[in-house]
């Protein structure tokens, strides 16, 4: 009844879609792997949640920029084009695939009022930003007949990286804790775990399409074999952490040190009033004012301690 959604799927690109790709690991095996990684899940979001932090309250004005707007149309445009062509080839399925959920996080970023639970999605999304890493060191363009669709697959996982970047220049709820506090880390783990066991199996299993190697590892994976899902969940425990903080490292860097991309003209103001370490974990110490008097408080981008 479903067909429409994955009846396009390129057959002839090893391991994309099966019986032989679906039937790689056994039932058994299936089921012992989806309870082991149900309990590291809850372990994962339980200890994340008991200490996750978030200000209570954040210095912003004018967070309706031209930059953002900008990004968030050309991000639509891409996602809008990219979702087109899954309906024009009947692979719809493979919207589910993690980078498209994080561009679309992205987008609600660009677009939502401020809040703390911007603040929370921008935090845990950065956890995720293995994807665009993968998916230009390992890219699956094959199924991509044509140029155009091939293109996007670039500019959007491309974008993916340019949008955090932005909005930590933006700053205000845009903010990340300091690089010691990793229950934002473990949290995004445990809900980028429950979403590949629970729902990407889900789908994958009955259409027997390969949604991001649930069902069998790559063919350049060098973790192949009967234990390959066990070594991903290993290896992406330490990579998004990891790479999350190199993120904020590196954008700290461009933006207060490096010469070319060094925001020069804001002033170093000390906010108005007391906020601790405990309440506001993420230090807000550079504050952009604006040039007439005027207008007031602006936002600063936020430093990583």
């Amino acid at each position: 009844m479903l067909e429409w959604a994955y009846s396009g799927v390129n057959s002839s690109v090893p391991r994309n879609v099966g019986p032989k790709c679906a039937e790689y690991l056994t039932p058994t095996r299936r089921v012992i792997e989806t309870l082991i990684a149900t309990i590291l899940v809850t372990f994962a979001i339980s200890w994340g949640l008991k200490r996750i932090t978030l200000p209570k309250s954040t210095l912003y004005v004018n967070q309706d920029r031209l930059g953002k707007r900008i990004l968030l149309i050309f991000m639509s445009l891409i996602l809008g084009m990219e979702i087109g062509f899954k309906f024009s080839s009947k692979t719809v399925i493979y919207l589910l695939n993690p980078c498209h959920v994080t561009t679309m996080m992205q987008l609600y970023l660009l677009a939502a009022e401020p809040s703390q639970a911007v603040t929370a999605i921008f935090r845990i999304h950065l956890n995720l930003l293995n994807g665009p890493l993968l998916a230009y060191l390992f890219p699956e363009t094959a199924s991509r007949q044509i140029f155009v669709d091939k293109a996007i697959y670039y500019i959007q996982h491309g974008l993916m990286v340019v949008i955090p970047y932005y909005l930590l220049r933006v700053g205000g709820v845009y903010n990340v804790e300091p690089l010691s506090d990793l229950s934002w880390s473990v949290l995004s783990y445990g809900l980028n775990l429950a979403y590949h066991f629970w729902v990407l199996q889900a789908f994958a299993l009955p259409a027997q399409v390969n949604l991001n190697h649930m069902l069998c590892p790559a063919v350049l994976d060098p973790f192949e074999g009967p234990n390959y899902r066990v070594w991903a969940t290993i290896h992406q425990f330490l990579l998004c952490p990891i790479l999350c903080k190199l993120f904020c490292v590196a954008s700290n860097f461009l933006l207060t040190q490096f010469p070319v991309t060094r925001v020069e003209k804001w002033n170093q103001i000390p906010i108005d009033r007391p906020i601790t370490e405990e309440v506001l974990p993420c230090k807000q110490i550079a504050i952009a004012r604006d040039s007439t008097p005027q207008t007031g408080w602006e936002n600063g981008h936020t430093h990583v301690d």
